[in-house]
């Protein structure tokens, strides 16, 4: 199967930036199983990163016109690479591969493992949509809290072991005082620093990756044969009638 991970936004547009796009890929090729191509692409407008709903909705667009191509092209399953899965139901809309949301495969794999989960993610602007994220979902009677390590998306690789002794100190505080018994890296940065491999035997607790785990959330739902249900993200009415012809079109279409 091949599957590709789709980074919402133009993260090579610099040096630094395609080294860490390239390292990210080498990163999902170590967590595929055998016989899984993984590929990983960015788009070429949007954010630089992702800290509000504002910038969420500024990577869609490009991200969607993106995703349509990529299916056309053959690959069998997307990941889309921001844990707050921004234009996820659109893009479900648009296409019939399976797309994976880290943030949606995340939370219903820890509503599995244990009573409560909580997420620690990167600043407190990102609280309120996390918790909206896993309302809908449906499993937010499972979510114990939302923490955060105070550290800009930007800024999390200046200093890892910072970042991994933040992450432990939430994560305890989340297990200690909101009872927690299992804990999600919530921001895909966060993840691509392995910083749960790392603090989750501190903690002892199942503490989820959500690239390594949306990878595997996608090699599943291919393996099975299965993708998203069209009676739940049905065509868009204008495509789904001829009246347009593509997904760009419908930018430009009129009532």
């Amino acid at each position: 199967m091949r599957i590709l991970y789709l980074v919402p936004g133009p993260m090579g547009r610099t040096p630094e930036g395609k080294a860490e796009v390239q390292r990210r890929g080498n990163l999902l090729k170590s967590y595929a199983a055998p016989g899984t191509e993984v590929g990983i692409e960015d788009v070429p407008e949007g954010p630089a990163s992702i800290e509000s709903m504002y910038e969420e909705y500024l990577s869609i667009p490009a991200t969607a016109r993106r995703a349509v191509e990529l299916e056309n092209e053959g690959w069998d399953a997307l990941i889309l690479g921001c844990y707050g899965d921004p234009g996820l139901d659109a893009f479900r809309e648009l296409i019939s591969i399976p797309i994976i949301g880290p943030g949606e495969a995340t939370a219903l794999m820890a509503a599995s493992l244990g009573h409560r989960f909580s997420i620690i993610t990167i600043t407190e602007s990102v609280i309120a949509a996390t918790e909206r994220q896993i309302r809908n979902v449906g499993v937010s009677e499972k979510l114990a809290s939302v923490r955060v390590v105070g550290i800009p998306v930007l800024q999390l690789h200046d200093d890892r072991q910072r970042t991994v002794e933040a992450t432990i100190e939430q994560g305890r505080k989340a297990i200690e005082e909101d009872r927690a018994d299992a804990l999600i890296v919530g921001c895909m940065s966060m993840g691509f620093l392995e910083i749960a491999e790392e603090a989750g035997p501190e903690l002892g607790v199942p503490f989820l990756n959500p690239a390594r785990v949306s990878l595997k959330f996608a090699e599943a739902t291919v393996g099975a044969g299965l993708t998203h249900s069209r009676q739940a993200y049905m065509t868009p009415p204008k495509l789904a009638t001829g009246e347009v012809s593509s997904a760009v079109e419908l930018l430009h279409a009129t009532a």
